[in-house]
């Protein structure tokens, strides 16, 4: 009897480590946006950066985004999944290499003191 009620206490510290590990990342409702898609489409892409830029209307997305952001680069993405991680470094390679007047006016507002900067590793 004692070795069940082990086992059902460790089997209940593994869940609750579990939960608290998920309650630390962030939401994986977005996760199968076709990033590909938008950064093809210039409109759509264009849209999504005056959001976060302040300057223009935000989609449900675009708003979870911006809200998460500043953390995100603060934390250096400690709370994104392996698929939030690969689908931001292909963002930021997309705009660093084809829209580099966007990705430094991003950079300014979301790391005006530069010091996050070091921290993206992108090659």
């Amino acid at each position: 009897m004692r070795c069940l009620l082990l086992v059902a206490v460790i089997c209940a510290a593994f869940i609750a480590a579990a939960q608290a590990d998920e309650a630390n990342k962030y939401t994986s409702k977005y996760d199968n946006i076709d990033i590909d898609k938008i950064l093809k489409n210039d409109r759509v892409l264009s849209q999504y950066i005056k959001c976060l830029m302040g300057e223009g209307s935000c989609t449900q997305e675009g708003r979870e985004l911006k809200r998460l952001l500043p953390d995100a680069i603060q934390s250096n993405c400690s709370k994104c999944s392996e698929k939030q991680r690969q689908a931001s470094v292909k963002v930021m390679r997309h705009l660093r290499q084809s829209r580099v007047r966007d990705w430094n006016r991003l950079l300014d507002k979301y790391d005006p003191q530069g010091d996050k900067r070091k921290n993206l590793k992108l090659d």
